[in-house]
């Protein structure tokens, strides 16, 4: 059986991964992923529901195959096995719908048109599929948009060979991550508004659209303040407008978020060295 391409296959509820990128987590998963190329993965949880055995799909989860939006998953597996997504291509991912976000920011008691008037931030929808950029800081695998996969393959290496090495902490998120973080803070009692000055609302983070990756060097604590002392810092202050990149969290930025020197940016048209 031909492996999967390296991408993740994005749903509104479900994504598909390649097999061969996933830990099993039963003696059960681990003899289906040895023979599957795809494995649905439930956003809001992670739990896998599903691989694609050679005999046909198969539950890895009670119900995995009735779960909503397993059909729409299964769609896009099929539509990649004819036609695989461009990893590096000129053809960008389409955007996932936007339709099921503000309800659940309703939930939040987070008001979508308030929050957005005041900090100039826009809804990001959710790329259809992202590219499998290598692995991060903790060896899981790192999934971006092929314009930011492309940038930080080149802006890594140009900094290595100045001697700078660069590390990979975070890059896409979906909604159901945003939001299952807001709701582990409001469970222990943060306001939504203080709740804001460290995390994007969910759906207004760069991180849902893939562009975006956390950066670190090694030795630092992943997303401090202190990351602004480094050479990796100083370097990609000089050099990372090359590649298709910026800090998107200045200090005293209009968006009323944290000073990041972490985050950076990718433009969607890629590198321009």
């Amino acid at each position: 059986m031909r492996p999967a391409p390296d991408v993740l296959l994005n749903t509104p509820l479900i994504e598909a991964w390649p097999a061969r990128l996933l830990r099993a987590r039963s003696n059960r998963d681990a003899r289906h992923l040895a023979q599957a190329r795809w494995v649905l993965r439930r956003k809001i949880d992670g739990r896998y529901l599903a691989a694609d055995a050679p005999g046909g799909w198969v539950a890895l989860a009670p119900g995995g195959l009735r779960e909503r939006g397993v059909d729409t998953a299964m769609a896009a597996v099929a539509a990649a096995t004819h036609r695989p997504p461009p990893t590096f291509g000129a053809r960008p991912p389409a955007a996932l719908p936007l339709h099921r976000l503000r309800d659940r920011l309703d939930a939040l008691g987070l008001d979508a048109d308030a929050y957005a008037a005041r900090s100039g931030l826009s809804l990001i929808a959710e790329p259809a599929w992202l590219a499998f950029a290598g692995r991060d800081r903790y060896a899981r695998p790192l999934w971006l948009h092929p314009a930011a996969a492309r940038g930080w393959a080149r802006l890594r290496a140009a900094a290595y060979a100045d001697g700078v090495v660069l590390e990979a902490i975070s890059g896409y998120r979906s909604h159901d991550y945003q939001l299952g973080i807001f709701a582990r803070k409001r469970a222990r009692g943060q306001r939504v508004d203080e709740i804001l000055t460290v995390n994007a609302a969910p759906g207004y983070s760069e991180h849902h659209s893939g562009l975006a990756l956390d950066i670190g060097a090694p030795g630092e604590p992943p997303a401090e303040e202190s990351f602004e002392r480094t050479d990796a810092f100083a370097w990609l202050r000089t050099h990372a407008h090359a590649y298709g990149a910026r800090m998107s969290y200045s200090r005293d930025n209009p968006h009323g978020i944290v000073y990041e020197p972490w985050h950076w940016r990718f433009s969607v048209s890629g590198p321009h060295a």
